[in-house]
């Protein structure tokens, strides 16, 4: 199943709270909103791409718990883009200090922040072109370094501000270069 974009423009535009609401209320649909306010029903990941997704947050998780330089996020978390997307990446991660420049209420719903770092994961039903597309939008609004994993072609599309998206071919690790000093994801389980 692909996702699905909704447009409900033409009858009712969402605030941020009534779109926070929707998905309180809605906890089995993982929806996303992008920056025309159109709605996006993401279909669950099937168990391949769910036990990878899993690998990579504990890596990161493992990570942050001993360098303490910022918070880490699950696919869950949903953030309020600068351009007013609501975006769930499969892992993010936010520098320390931007976090806590935010407010409690921020912090409790979707924070308006775009993370430092994201991963995306596609899932076999995944689409490249608007995944890519997703990718650049979090670059667009502030992200310092990106991963797109694509295990279909056994690719890695890196994205930098300011710098062509470099491409990797079946890489067996990836470095959070100054983003995340030290950290090494091992990528031999994604292949």
């Amino acid at each position: 199943m692909n996702a699905v974009t909704v447009n409900f423009k033409s009858i009712i535009e969402l605030t941020d709270n009534q779109f926070y609401q929707l998905c309180r209320i809605n906890p089995e649909i993982k929806f996303e909103r992008n920056a025309k306010g159109e709605l996006i029903i993401m279909p669950p990941t099937g168990g391949e791409t769910g036990k990878r997704n899993f690998k990579i947050a504990v890596q990161v998780g493992i990570w942050n718990d001993q360098y303490q330089l910022g918070e880490a996020f699950d696919s869950s978390t949903c953030f309020k883009l600068p351009n007013g997307a609501d975006r769930s990446p499969d892992v993010a991660w936010i520098k320390q200090e931007r976090w806590d420049a935010l407010t409690p209420e921020e912090r409790e719903k979707f924070p308006p922040i775009c993370p430092d770092f994201v991963v995306e994961l596609m899932s076999p039903s995944d689409r490249l072109k608007p995944t890519q597309d997703k990718m650049k939008e979090y670059l667009d609004n502030g992200i310092r370094l990106g991963w797109l994993i694509n295990r279909q072609n056994q690719t890695v599309e890196i994205y930098r501000p300011e710098r062509d998206v470099e491409v990797l071919q079946s890489p067996s690790t990836l470095s959070g270069e100054d983003v995340l000093p030290g950290f090494i994801l091992n990528l031999q389980f994604i292949w």
